[in-house]
Order: C-alpha cells, then structure tokens, then sequence
C-alpha cells in the first residue's frame, strides 16, 4: 500500500517535532514512563491495584484491562509488526540519549501504545474513576514512543486505534459467548 506523500511528510515533520522536543519536565517524566510500561509493568501494577482495592467492581476492571492489553498485544506485536516491516525514526532525527536504547522489530504498529490504549478503554466503562487516572500515564506512554525515537506519530496512531478495536473484542466477547451458548 502506498502512502501519500502529503501524509508520509506530515507524519516524518510532526515525528521531527517531537522528538526534539526538549523540556525539563520531558526529560524527568518520560524516561520513568518508559520503563513502567516495559514488558506493561504499569499496567499490570495497576490491575492489582485495582482488583485488591475496588471489590468486585476493580476485580471487573482489572479483569476486562488485562484482557484487552493481551489482546493489543497479540494484535500489534504479534501480527502488525509480522505484516509491516517499518524501520524507526533515523537516529539523526533524535537529539538526546534515548535514541540508542530502541527495539529492533518493525516500528509499525506501537505496541506499548497499543497496550496502554487497550487496558484504560476496557478499565474505562467498569470503573469510570479508575479509567480516568489511568487516562494521563497512557497519552505519556504515547507521546513517550514518539519522543524517544522509537516509532513515529503514526505508528503510535495505528497502536491507539488497535487498543481501542481490543478494548471493544475484550468488552464484547464475554457477551458474544453468552448470546451465543444461549
């Protein structure tokens, strides 16, 4: 599939923008999000979290985010990244240290991204409160993958809308199964 120039250009100036964005709030805040998301730590602290402290109501959530986040997975990186093989960013286009510490599989689609984007909207509908504060550490999560170098805008595009799709199949399923069998 061949992408429009005009899109390819926008999406490489706004990668550009991003990751030479440099803040003193960037440089103390991102670096700690990138590591709390690895192999989804956050997201796995934060369904315990909510499965001890909310009662049957956090169990529900917990249950429904770590569904959705494998589901994301298994889309993003086990079979987005096999289809489209996408090199990152070029290292020039990075101005600070975190370019040296990328992945080496396809840049499409994000799957941190991904992830994250999945458990909070699959967290969202059973604990609005816990879907909120779950809401700011996943646009992190996103603006992180961009700002270090890792993917461009729209690898971290297509990984936000992969989680939503496995936040929806997460959220339906177990009603599918039901209407079904019944």
């Amino acid at each position: 599939m061949r992408i429009p120039a005009s899109v390819r250009n926008g999406d490489h100036r706004l990668t550009r923008q991003m990751t030479a964005w440099d803040s003193a709030w960037a440089r103390r805040l991102l670096p700690p999000i990138e590591e709390a998301a690895e192999h989804t730590k956050l997201w796995w602290a934060a369904a315990v979290i909510m499965a001890v402290a909310g009662g049957w109501r956090g169990r529900k959530a917990a249950t429904a985010g770590i569904t959705a986040m494998a589901t994301a997975e298994l889309l993003s990186n086990g079979i987005g990244k096999q289809l489209v093989e996408r090199r990152r960013p070029p290292k020039e286009w990075v101005p600070h240290d975190e370019v040296e510490d990328r992945p080496d599989s396809s840049s499409f689609p994000s799957g941190h991204t991904a992830a994250a984007v999945a458990f909070t909207a699959a967290v969202a509908p059973s604990w609005p409160g816990a879907g909120a504060a779950c809401a700011l550490p996943a646009a992190l999560v996103a603006v992180q993958r961009v700002h270090s170098g890792a993917h461009y805008s729209s690898d971290v595009a297509a990984g936000a809308a992969i989680g939503l799709v496995a936040a929806a199949l997460a959220r339906a399923t177990p009603r599918l199964l039901i209407h079904r069998m019944g």
